[in-house]
């Protein structure tokens, strides 16, 4: 007796199951294909980004060797990655650019330094390296005051370029004749424990002008 309930409970799940699929086949078998087409869409546009950033990071390289035979044609190498390449390449192919146009047009370099600055796209720690970057090629012709609008706010105590920027504010300071503002910054240097040996030494230096300047 057990043996026919049994079988008649085996009978109604299938036809349970069969009537299921018979009206929802076409849910289940959609469903099952647009994972897969998903799936393989994905892992297809992973292998293209994988052969852009390839690409990309050959004619990087391939530029960077430009650049020591011919720093104008490098420079536009580096225009044209700016424009085109992937994500990280773009970026690194602008701060390029902005190098290589430093050795041949001062003011067009900082102008690039000041668009990646200004791009909150790339990141506050590149927007901030970008700012040093155009404060140190100006920090031999800029006004004091213009240095100390670009470099005072990396200069803070949790700043990841705070020991370039106070260096370029000291600089800034000697310049303007500022003996107070310079003796600030130097002193800024040689305090904070974690100042590069090049920078506190440079800093030292400077500080031997005082004596000089003041006699």
């Amino acid at each position: 007796m057990a043996d026919i309930f049994d079988e008649v409970e085996e009978d109604l799940r299938r036809a349970r199951f069969e009537a299921f699929w018979q009206k929802y086949w076409t849910v289940i078998v959609g469903s099952a294909a647009a994972v897969v087409l998903v799936v393989g869409g994905w892992r297809y546009y992973d292998h293209l980004q994988a052969e852009r950033s390839a690409a990309a990071g050959a004619r990087f390289e391939a530029a960077l060797r430009l650049s020591r035979e011919n720093s104008a044609d490098a420079t536009a190498q580096f225009s044209s990655l700016a424009a085109e390449a992937p994500g990280g390449y773009r970026i690194l192919a602008r701060f390029r650019q902005a190098t290589e146009l430093a050795t041949r047009d001062k003011a067009a370099a900082v102008a690039a330094y000041d668009a990646l600055a200004a791009d909150a796209g790339i990141g506050p720690l590149m927007q901030d390296l970008a700012r040093l970057r155009a404060a140190y090629l100006l920090v031999d012709t800029a006004p004091a005051a213009d240095l100390v609008r670009r470099a005072e706010p990396l200069a803070a105590a949790d700043g990841a370029f705070r020991h370039s920027a106070r260096e370029i504010l000291a600089l800034a300071a000697l310049k303007a004749g500022d003996r107070a503002g310079a003796e600030r910054w130097i002193k800024a240097i040689q305090d904070d424990r974690e100042t590069p040996q090049g920078v506190r030494g440079r800093a030292d230096l400077m500080s031997t002008v005082f004596p000089a300047s003041g006699s």
